[in-house]
């Protein structure tokens, strides 16, 4: 086998517009089928991206034979169940994020996927990226000395209460959405588990989502990580990475666009904040989602570990619960 065949389980927005056209660009990847459960709407989508199978149930589509993995862009209560139910009918799982609602699903989702021998990763598709490659790598070796902090901001506006990303039920609200990213981000470049949390959480009266959250994470050796996330807010998204002796920013580090340069901006030497020695690393354009796709795949082709460990969703679950589990203030 040369290439992974995949089934779409779910016709969700963030599938259609840029996971599945992302998979169907990657070499050792077949998008072979999807599914919804309405026939005319698998049928529709399938049409639409030039899928040859639709099915009208998730059940048909994790039964086919000529499946062997599934992205999984399902509302996130709806993770564990489909996840546990792809490994059992042995297909390997890409979940989108969060992976789970809590520390302990996502921990049955990993012991479901080790018992049927499949692999399972969480879809946080941004750190394959050239530029946090380069950040991570800038970053490990020292190029701005010794990490000391990291400032992140990622907000988008909406306030339907429609929405999936406004109902509890479905486990909405801006840390579960976009903050999971900050704080992926955060411990991905201390590469540490926080030792201490603190976090201010504007929870929505009626939707009872948090609309605004902002949080402190310590790390071992005293770094300290800073982010705020807000789903009533400008779009705007930025990290700021500073260390003992320099800084590097990253200009778009989450929703990378796929189709143009991106760019990070290095900072170390000189006469701060005066005249200091700046360089802008310019990347061609690159889709983060082919990447991911295309590693994920590989892992599978080759039976080698997944790119980032499932471990570190499950730890990135437990400082969202320890968030989450913040009082939180009601503005009326």
């Amino acid at each position: 086998m040369d290439k992974v065949r995949w089934g779409i389980l779910s016709t969700a927005d963030i599938g259609m517009k840029k996971v599945t056209p992302a998979i169907q660009a990657a070499e050792n990847c077949e998008v072979v089928a999807i599914a919804s459960r309405d026939q005319m709407r698998a049928d529709d989508a399938a049409a639409e991206l030039g899928i040859p199978t639709a099915y009208g149930t998730y059940e048909e589509l994790l039964a086919a034979d000529d499946v062997d993995a599934v992205y999984i862009p399902l509302p996130n209560d709806m993770h564990a169940e489909w996840t546990v139910k792809a490994a059992v009918a042995g297909k390997h799982v890409l979940c989108e994020k969060p992976l789970a609602l809590d520390a302990d699903e996502a921990e049955r989702m990993a012991r479901a996927c080790e018992d049927a021998g499949v692999k399972l990763a969480e879809a946080f598709m941004y750190r394959h990226h050239p530029t946090w490659v380069e950040a991570v790598r800038l970053v490990r070796t020292g190029a701005i000395g010794e990490l000391q902090g990291v400032q992140s901001w990622f907000s988008y506006y909406n306030d339907d209460p429609e929405n999936i990303r406004n109902r509890t039920e479905n486990g909405g609200g801006a840390i579960m959405d976009i903050g999971c990213y900050n704080i992926n981000a955060s411990r991905m470049l201390f590469d540490a588990e926080p030792v201490r949390i603190e976090a201010a959480i504007r929870r929505d009266p009626t939707m009872g989502i948090d609309t605004l959250s902002s949080a402190v994470l310590e790390f071992p050796g005293g770094g300290q990580a800073t982010f705020t996330c807000s789903t009533r807010s400008e779009d705007y998204q930025r990290v700021h990475i500073v260390g003992s002796s320099g800084r590097i920013e990253i200009e778009i580090p989450f929703n990378i666009p796929p189709d143009l340069e991106t760019r990070i901006f290095v900072t170390a030497g000189g006469n701060p904040p005066v005249d200091p020695v700046a360089e802008t690393i310019v990347f061609p354009p690159e889709d983060q989602y082919t990447i991911q796709a295309t590693l994920f795949a590989q892992a599978i082709l080759d039976d080698t570990p997944v790119p980032v460990p499932i471990s570190d969703a499950i730890a990135n679950m437990r400082v969202i619960d320890t968030i989450l589990a913040t009082p939180g203030f009601s503005r009326t």
